[in-house]
């Protein structure tokens, strides 16, 4: 059994910020301000939140292989 991780380390495309943050089990982000340099981050194309395409690991739901968030 895998337990499912709730942190993720989001990378700014923009500036290279690095930002731990918590995810939420049962819904997507769709959008993140870079703390940094203040960009607003939003999913790649194909990706259904900000955790997938910027964070070091992806949402709940995807790690769980329930695809993207409900």
């Amino acid at each position: 059994m895998t337990v499912t991780q709730t942190v993720s380390t989001l990378t700014c495309p923009r500036c290279g910020h690095r930002s731990r943050e918590d995810m939420p089990g049962n819904a997507c982000v769709w959008f993140y301000e870079c703390p940094a340099c203040a960009a607003l981050l939003r999913p790649r194309p194909g990706d259904c939140c900000v955790f997938c395409s910027y964070g070091d690991v992806p949402c709940p739901p995807v790690q769980e292989g329930q695809g993207c968030c409900t």
